[in-house]
């Protein structure tokens, strides 16, 4: 009998966050097994909500400010201090120590949510607000710096976050260029000489999806952009842009990495390539975040590991956190069960997952999905329960 759920999922882009997603899906569960033991483990993969997931998990606390939002209005944002519970293990270096940590998550600033559909133009949007974060947490004194990267809305190689960290981007004619991808093209030369000096002195840390890079065929305007609202023609202005980013950005400041290729390059855009050109180290995000949360352990006791995410599909085993989770639960030996909102080419091909379900149970618009997301995920949750524990009661062997 399933007694003890462990429920990780990642949140629901535009919808539920993680632990909307968790509560969904442990109310669920307890439909079909009221008495059982459900542990939440809330994932969060450096996207929304990142910050106040690591400052709840360390005891830190949240600041709140105005920044510079993706389409150059100001919007209400925070960035997290973490308190004296933090540390990660993996030898990633980020507990709090002395010097002390801040958060700074990309998406709460810079992020497609912020983005109204009738204006997405990721030729247009910027990481300025970026920057305006990493200079506020400097103003604490916090010698390090942690950037999570994931759910942005923005395709400009981080420009805007060096622009506001001081840096002036200059066309063929010394002119500064305007903040947004589409004016990366025009980027003939970069004047460092501004560049805040406490970053000389501050460990900059971006926690992202080691599978983007910013250039090529697998760069990150071809395959994002057009999430983004990017045209093909659009995709293609982007990705000369970004190639040219790469360039000046290796040309004129001191880069010891591949930015155009190297991996976690194009994260949120290309922003792990713009910030390390400062120097930060881009670091596979699962090592950063899930250690502090004794994933493997609290995996090992369940019976059924349950993960969901907004969409299972071929793009899933390339750093997604059920593809995590569910390498991580068959490390001992746990079942898996995946729910998504939409089942992609290449869901049955995901590592670990033993059996996989749409959320949906008819056909509806988007924005109604979207809506009703938590009652879905929950009935979704119930019937898929329902059914394995059908099976499990079954004789072996037996037909239908």
């Amino acid at each position: 009998m399933l007694t003890r759920f462990a429920v990780a999922p990642s949140g629901f882009k535009e919808s539920l966050s993680a632990q909307a997603a968790a509560d969904a899906i442990a109310a669920g569960v307890r439909r079909v097994v009221p008495d059982a033991e459900v542990d939440l483990i809330p994932l969060v993969d450096g996207g929304e909500g990142t910050a106040r997931a690591l400052a709840s998990a360390t005891g830190g606390r949240l600041v709140a400010l105005p920044a510079t939002g993706p389409l150059g209005e100001p919007v209400g944002t925070h960035f997290a201090l973490l308190g004296t519970g933090s540390g990660t293990g993996s030898g990633s270096g980020i507990g709090s120590g002395s010097a002390g940590t801040a958060v700074v998550e990309m998406a709460a600033v810079a992020g497609l949510s912020l983005v109204p559909h009738g204006l997405r133009d990721p030729g247009a949007t910027t990481t300025y607000g970026v920057g305006e974060l990493i200079r506020a947490a400097l103003d604490t004194g916090v010698r390090r710096i942690l950037v999570g990267c994931g759910d942005s809305g923005t395709s400009d190689g981080g420009a805007g976050a060096l622009q506001a960290l001081g840096a002036r981007l200059l066309d063929e004619d010394g002119f500064e260029l305007p903040r947004g991808g589409r004016e990366l093209t025009r980027l003939h030369h970069i004047d460092p000489k501004g560049l805040d000096p406490r970053l000389a002195h501050t460990e900059l840390l971006v926690a992202c999806n080691p599978y983007n890079v910013l250039c090529g065929e697998r760069g990150v305007a071809r395959v994002f952009g057009p999430q983004k609202g990017a045209t093909p023609a659009q995709v293609e202005e982007l990705s000369a842009g970004l190639e040219n980013w790469a360039y000046v950005l290796t040309r004129d400041l001191p880069v010891t990495c591949d930015l155009y290729g190297g991996p976690g390059t194009g994260a949120s855009g290309g922003l792990g390539a713009g910030l390390a050109a400062l120097g930060a180290r881009l670091l596979p995000r699962f090592e950063v975040l899930l250690d502090h949360l004794d994933l493997d352990a609290r995996l090992a006791r369940a019976d059924l590991v349950l993960t969901a995410e907004g969409a299972l599909d071929h793009q899933t085993p390339r750093g997604k956190v059920p593809a995590e989770v569910a390498r991580r639960a068959k490390l001992n030996g746990r079942p898996v069960l995946a729910l998504a909102g939409t089942l992609g080419e290449g869901a049955h091909t995901v590592p670990g997952v033993d059996a996989f379900t749409g959320i949906l149970p008819a056909p509806m618009a988007l924005a109604e999905a979207l809506v009703r997301a938590s009652e879905l995920l929950t009935d979704a949750t119930e019937r898929a329960l329902r059914m394995i524990l059908l099976g499990a009661g079954l004789p072996r062997g037996a037909g239908v």
